[in-house]
């Protein structure tokens, strides 16, 4: 699997991932957050408003066990930490 990474500067949100999870076929906006200073990935989700005005969430990537989900997981925190090593972070702030 190849992963891609983008920096953001928002909040705890650390970087966007995009997942060639096959030739030519790309997983985006995969979320890597910063919460309580654990790296932790997101996968992306459909919202949408029923009947009754309630949000209901579907996950878009489903997998068959956790198992598997946890292995998808480690294996994009592996590879933002070794981004990471090589692509720091840089903040940048507007004198007003």
């Amino acid at each position: 699997m190849n992963i891609h990474f983008r920096d953001v500067q928002t909040g705890s949100v650390e970087a966007r991932a995009i997942l060639e999870i096959a030739e030519g076929v790309f997983l985006n906006e995969v979320t890597i957050l910063n919460i309580d200073g654990e790296i932790v990935v997101e996968f992306p989700k459909k919202s949408f408003v029923g009947k009754n005005q309630r949000t209901f969430y579907i996950d878009i990537v489903t997998f068959e066990d956790m198992d598997k989900r946890i292995i998808w997981e480690l294996e994009v925190k592996e590879a933002y930490r070794v981004w990471r090593l090589t692509n720091k972070k840089v903040l940048v702030y507007e004198n007003n």
